[in-house]
């Protein structure tokens, strides 16, 4: 295909609608070549089946899209060897532990989530609207949920929040500040190991040093855990409360109805994930051997992407998408948690986080609604996640 018809990807960074091409191409070229920000090509899927079939189909592969000379969505922020994260620590014998801390059934976490929430909502209400409910609420209580789970002290949060802004770009060229944020994080998590006040899942990888069945692993390998594990977990959790948030805002009737009816609020964090436009450039795999693909031949080497949000809205899968649907029989099968091999483990975590947020935003806040328009929200550009940059609110 000729590089002046290539489409330019990703399309919009504002989350309050879904961008006009992604209908445009389910429809028509459901596979479409397009342009990445490091002006590369790749091929954008954008339907429910196909979409799938390349989140679970071992000829795509995530940690291969690290490889030098591949093409690339940006440039990465992150070493090449932790981006196929969950599978490093699968390989290095961790999964067990690091599946056991994001367990939300584990003893006492979901009653500290409560009451944190409850104390971040508290604390607006005493300061008075309007308020960030990003900045105020959704960035520090998932922050802070980290820090319990990783046992590390809460008011380092901001420390290791700053470097996110970075870590999270979508970047052309590399960017310097990455790197001096890699290797300060690390070693900030390199010394919680032999700290004797380091509790949660750190203090466990700490005593994994003990073990002679993992002298293979390095401070390093252990810190990484406990870095990428705060990055990853909280920029997708806050994110997505965020833009959960803006979306239960554009529907004052599915907040009228999670008011009246609470047992409901499980389901609407479904549908919510479903809606929701906070992933804001595709999944990527890259191609390992040649594939049939819909009506096009994908080759090995090139780049693929999953549109997410595509694969959400389509009508086959969800009729009449647009409508947030609390009986929908298939309301978990949406994509947003990606799928296959590299389905997110941190699941059940991110849905029990965002529904005790949305339960007590209700008790606290019965009458939420946005203190500005929604077309003066702002978005951030350039991030792999879209959000607000503030979330002002009042109630």
């Amino acid at each position: 295909m000729l590089a002046e018809n290539l489409l330019d990807f990703p399309f919009s960074w504002r989350g309050d609608q879904l961008p006009a091409e992604v209908e445009e191409l389910r429809s028509s070229t459901p596979v479409r070549r397009v342009r990445t920000i490091a002006g590369d090509e790749a091929w954008l899927v954008s339907s429910y089946d196909l979409c799938k079939q390349v989140l679970e189909d071992s000829r795509f592969s995530l940690k291969d899209t690290s490889a030098p000379g591949v093409p690339r969505q940006y440039a990465l922020t992150i070493p090449p060897e932790v981006v196929n994260n969950m599978g490093n620590i699968t390989g290095a014998g961790l999964r067990k532990a690091v599946l056991k801390a994001l367990n939300p059934k584990s003893e006492g976490l979901t009653d500290w989530m409560r009451w944190y929430a409850a104390e971040l909502v508290d604390g607006l209400l005493a300061e008075g609207a309007p308020a960030d409910l990003r900045g105020g609420f959704a960035d520090p209580y998932s922050a802070a949920m980290h820090c319990h789970i990783l046992g590390i002290p809460q008011a380092d949060a901001p420390r290791l929040m700053r470097s996110l802004d970075i870590a999270f770009m979508n970047s052309a060229c590399p960017v310097t500040g990455a790197k001096l944020n890699w290797d300060r994080d690390i070693a900030y998590m390199s010394a919680r190991l032999d700290d004797p006040s380091t509790t949660g899942l750190m203090s466990e990888l700490a005593a994994l040093r003990e073990d002679p069945e993992y002298a293979h692993l390095t401070d390093e390998m252990l810190a990484t855990v406990g870095v990428t594990m705060f990055g990853a977990g909280v920029i997708s959790t806050s994110g997505f409360l965020a833009m959960a948030i803006v979306s239960l805002l554009q529907h004052p009737e599915l907040q009228a109805e999670l008011f009246a009816h609470r047992d409901r609020i499980a389901a609407a964090v479904d549908e919510l994930l479903r809606i929701n436009l906070s992933i804001a450039d595709g999944l990527p795999r890259l191609a390992v051997q040649d594939v049939r693909l819909g009506e096009v031949d994908v080759r090995a080497g090139e780049l693929v992407l999953v549109l997410v949000e595509g694969a959400n809205f389509d009508p086959k899968e969800f009729p009449d998408p647009h409508t947030v649907d609390l009986t929908r029989p298939n309301t978990t099968t949406h994509l947003s948690f990606g799928g296959g091999r590299h389905y997110c483990p941190a699941t059940a975590l991110g849905k029990k986080h965002a529904e005790i947020a949305l339960e007590i935003l209700l008790d606290r806040m019965p009458d939420l609604q946005l203190a500005v328009p929604i077309e003066q929200l702002v978005w951030r550009t350039g991030f792999m996640k879209r959000i607000p940059e503030r979330l002002p609110v009042m109630w």
